[in-house]
C-alpha cells in the first residue's frame, strides 16, 4: 500500500497495490501491521453505509471524549470525501480537504481523530465502508453544518438529501465542543 500524506497533517490517501489479470483483480485492503507501522493505529469497530439517492450528504461529524480515527473506503459507487480540522490550536484549524473516493480507484481516506468527517455521495446505491479506531459513543457524538460559510466547503450540489439530524447542526463557530491539540 502506498500511504501519503496530504495538506492537513495526519490525514492520508491510501493506495492499495493491484493484482490484476484476465480473470479481474485482487488487493489488501487491510493489513494492521501496516496502520501500525504506519498511522499507530488499531481499529476496533467496522461500519458500513449504504446510500440510495445521488446528492446525500452524511456528515461533518466527530467526537471528543471518544476520538475516532476512521479508515474510509467506497465498496460500490462514488463519493467525496471531506476532512476539516476541528482541533483547537492547529494552524490548519477550519481547512478543510476533499478526495473523491470510489469502487474503481479503490482509495482508502485515513481521517485522524480530531478531525470533522462527511460525505457527498455521487452515484445511487453507494457503499461506504470504515474502520474505526474507537467505538461510536452517541453521547460523545457532534457535528457542524454542512454548508458553514466559514468552512468554504464547495459541495457541488445546492439542495442535498440530508438528515433530521445533519439539517439542524451548528456552525463551527457555535461549537461548544471541540478537541483540543
Amino acid at each position: 500500500m502506498i500511504f501519503e500524506e496530504q495538506k492537513l497533517k495526519g490525514v492520508y490517501v491510501i493506495t492499495p497495490k493491484l493484482n490484476i489479470d484476465k480473470r479481474g483483480y485482487f488487493f489488501e485492503s487491510f493489513r494492521q501491521k501496516e496502520f501500525n507501522d504506519m498511522l499507530n493505529c488499531e481499529f476496533v469497530q467496522d461500519n458500513q453505509v449504504y446510500t440510495k439517492k445521488i446528492n446525500t450528504i452524511r456528515g461533518l461529524h466527530y467526537q471528543v471524549k471518544n476520538p475516532q480515527g476512521k479508515l474510509i473506503q467506497v465498496i460500490s459507487g462514488t463519493i467525496c470525501d471531506i476532512v476539516v480540522d476541528i482541533r483547537i490550536g492547529s494552524k490548519d484549524f477550519g481547512k478543510s480537504f476533499k478526495v473523491l473516493l470510489n469502487s474503481s480507484n479503490h482509495k482508502m481516506l485515513y481521517v485522524p481523530p480530531g478531525f470533522a468527517h462527511g460525505y457527498l455521495v455521487l452515484k445511487k446505491n453507494t457503499i461506504v465502508s470504515y474502520k474505526c479506531t474507537n467505538y461510536f459513543a452517541p453521547n460523545d457524538e457532534y457535528g457542524i453544518r454542512w454548508n458553514d460559510s466559514d468552512l468554504n466547503i464547495t459541495w457541488g450540489v445546492d439542495e442535498p438529501v440530508l438528515s433530521d439530524k445533519d439539517k439542524n447542526l451548528p456552525l463551527l463557530k457555535k461549537q461548544k465542543t471541540l478537541p483540543k491539540i
